[in-house]
């Protein structure tokens, strides 16, 4: 197991951060890859109306530019257990896939025999075609249809059930703008006794039309007050704006001991190219980080 260990580093939003990237993404993944660092994890959603052989290569191409894949699985939108194993027999061969980020998905009735996350992994499937690490969805803002204890109770049932198997677990939250909310979900997290690591979703540099369609599909709160302080303005939809705002007050606000284990997980709206130029441009910001230590 390992422990989560207190370390007086400097953080910044490049250390240890993960991204999004479709399979369509994968030329401009390709083009940014010696921005970033070697084993990054870049997450492959699962898109409605993608084959599975083109979720397959996505995984296989970013397997060989030298970074860890991390395939959507969405429960609601798999045929059959026939389909669940041509994908995790596929990652296997084709990618050396080991981390997979579960979810129920979108659709409102399921294609097949599995209804939500906690119903894939509790096939045993994951754990036997090689995946060591599963990754669960957070929402700090909470969820349109599903109230706060109904995700609480989804979430220490997903918990349970990955440790029961032996897996790592993490957590990775919706893409947000406003810190406050976010905190305040962290907190209640830890103090609720979850101590996995958190992906804390951050939207990267993008304009504000592309926020705001973004935000609406993911039922995330975009107010014009919060946006204002975001950086973006609602008199120019087209002025770009990045997230340092909100790295900035997480950083300032974030304490190990309150929030636990917190890294940031990236949805490139603007695109990988963009993406990475903001990364390149950001500066360190003192923020004590848990270290794993493996005992």
């Amino acid at each position: 197991m390992s422990e989560l260990m207190t370390s007086p580093r400097r953080w910044s939003c490049l250390d240890q951060f993960s991204l999004e990237a479709t399979a369509r993404d994968m030329p401009a993944l390709a083009q940014a890859a010696p921005e970033l660092a070697p084993g990054t994890v870049v997450a492959i959603p699962f898109l409605p109306g993608e084959s599975d052989a083109a979720r397959l290569e996505a995984a296989a191409r970013v397997r060989a530019l030298g970074f860890t894949p991390m395939p959507h699985l969405a429960a609601r939108h798999l045929p059959s257990r026939a389909a669940l194993l041509r994908l995790l027999e596929g990652w296997r061969a084709g990618a050396g896939v080991e981390r997979l980020l579960v979810l129920a998905g979108d659709r409102a009735d399921p294609r097949g025999p599995y209804q939500d996350a906690l119903s894939l992994i509790e096939t045993g499937l994951l754990a036997a075609h090689g995946v060591r690490q599963v990754v669960i969805s957070g929402y700090p803002e909470g969820h349109p249809r599903l109230s706060d204890a109904c995700l609480a109770r989804a979430m220490r049932d997903k918990l349970a059930a990955l440790a029961a198997q032996g897996l790592a677990a993490e957590i990775a939250t919706q893409f947000g703008f406003s810190a406050p909310p976010v905190l305040a979900w962290l907190a209640a997290l830890r103090m609720a006794g979850v101590e996995v690591p958190v992906r804390l979703g951050l939207p990267g540099p993008a304009n504000m039309r592309t926020l705001l369609r973004y935000a609406a599909l993911c039922g995330v709160s975009a107010s014009a007050s919060v946006l204002a302080r975001y950086g973006v303005s609602l008199n120019r939809l087209r002025s770009h704006a990045g997230p340092q705002w909100l790295v900035r007050q997480l950083a300032d606000e974030l304490t190990p001991e309150r929030h636990g284990a917190v890294l940031a997980h990236f949805y490139p709206f603007g695109g990988i190219a963009s993406l990475t130029g903001w990364l390149a441009r950001q500066r360190f910001i003192d923020f004590p980080l848990p270290e794993a230590r493996c005992s």
